[in-house]
């Protein structure tokens, strides 16, 4: 195997080892957000350090689905959830 090979091995070696190790660690808080627009809801569930963290997470996984594009997501973004359990 040539040095370059070694090296590409080596680095992708290490990004699997920092993925796996992230993925280790458990958080502390997650929060359920179900999310409504245009007629299409979705309901997310993220875990993250903070509350706060899950809570703006799951907002924005559940607008990616209902929403199409950048301007729409940010107008799903701003409404209400219509449900919302964080622990």
């Amino acid at each position: 195997m040539s040095r370059a090979g070694i090296v590409g091995l080596l680095m992708l070696l290490g990004v699997v080892g920092f993925v796996i190790a992230q993925s280790m660690f458990v958080d502390a808080h997650s929060c359920e957000v179900c999310m409504e627009y245009q007629g299409s809801s979705q309901c997310r569930t993220v875990s993250a350090a903070t509350i706060e963290q899950a809570r703006e997470g799951a907002i924005t996984n559940a607008c990616a689905y209902i929403s199409g594009g950048v301007t729409e997501t940010m107008a799903c973004h701003r409404q209400k959830p219509t449900s919302e359990r964080c622990q």
